[in-house]
């Protein structure tokens, strides 16, 4: 049932469903800020999330009250288009059976956390939640984003027939401390650090950007997203979903310059136009999230300079992926 607000966490049993992610091990770190919660987390080895008994029967043990759904195979371009049945079926069935596990075993209130790219290729900037199924897809990420739509849907309709209290946020691009930076598989950000990491290094006179480096992104740090998140747990219960934006964007030839000014290289920049830029501006309207009373802390330059930090504490293990 519809619970009232604001939803105290306060003495209650929390899953954080896909805690060793980038955003779930924020949002654990963001619920040890809030004093008498028991975090729940589970690993991959204890329960495979697309098997839907395995889910179920974790649920029956271990009474979750509220659940962070945080668990997504994700991944940047080049990932999207190598492994696309890979990331439609694995989402889809992470979002369907959490959800349906946790209507059977009466969980109080699930946040189920979307992505961007559910948006239209094409939507009007800054993008509204309005603007959902309005127009085709970008088709670089769309298998992702179909799943992801339908874990909206999902809970929009757990709430329309059981009144069930499940909400969706819709985070902008994540960067941050856990993040993924794999030169080929990560998302923009972690590629570009590593690969001018690396080119620092090695004393090489440029690095490569993929594609034109003129299109615009918007960028959030991943604890601005986990403090968005539990803020929206306790004080956010509507059918609609909610954007979780960073407000502003950059170009990312910018983001490539600002991210060679952190890390100290001056070489300089090439362009592999063969590459595909994707779409060409993407910016969240955050306006409803901004009326609730939350705004974000952290910007770009000094994100970017913790996460740099971050990724050379743990460069080693980061060596083999």
């Amino acid at each position: 049932m519809i619970n009232s607000l604001p939803y105290a966490l306060s003495g209650k049993r929390v899953w954080v469903c896909g805690h060793n992610g980038m955003v779930g091990s924020a949002i654990v770190r963001r619920l040890k800020k809030e004093g008498d919660v028991e975090i729940l987390t589970v690993e991959r080895s204890e329960v495979d999330l697309v098997d839907q008994s395995s889910v179920n029967n974790w649920m029956i043990q271990n009474k979750p009250e509220a659940i962070f759904l945080a668990a997504a195979k994700v991944g940047g371009i080049h990932a999207n288009s190598t492994y696309p049945a890979d990331f439609i079926y694995l989402n889809t069935m992470i979002s369907a059976n959490v959800i349906h596990a946790a209507y059977k075993n009466e969980v109080e209130k699930i946040l189920f956390l979307g992505s961007s790219c559910i948006y239209p290729k094409m939507a009007p900037q800054p993008i509204k939640e309005d603007a959902l199924l309005t127009g085709p897809l970008e088709p670089t990420n769309q298998w992702y984003a179909l799943a992801k739509i339908s874990g909206i849907m999902m809970a929009q309709a757990y709430r329309a027939q059981y009144g069930s209290d499940y909400i969706s946020a819709m985070p902008t691009n994540l960067y941050g401390p856990g993040d993924n930076f794999h030169l080929e598989n990560s998302h923009v950000i972690p590629a570009l650090m590593r690969k001018v990491h690396q080119a620092k290094n090695e004393g090489a006179a440029s690095v490569t950007l993929w594609g034109s480096g003129e299109v615009y992104r918007e960028f959030m740090h991943v604890d601005d997203c986990a403090d968005a998140l539990v803020f929206l747990m306790q004080n956010y219960s509507e059918d609609q979903f909610i954007n979780i934006g960073q407000g502003s964007d950059i170009m990312i030839k910018s983001l490539l310059e600002d991210i060679m000014q952190v890390i100290g290289y001056q070489g300089q920049i090439e362009y592999d136009t063969t590459k595909p830029d994707g779409t060409p501006r993407k910016i969240m309207d955050n306006s409803r999230l901004e009326s609730l009373g939350w705004t974000p802390h952290y910007n770009l330059l000094n994100g970017l300079e913790q996460t740099y930090q971050w990724f050379l504490k743990n460069e080693g293990q980061l060596r083999s992926r």
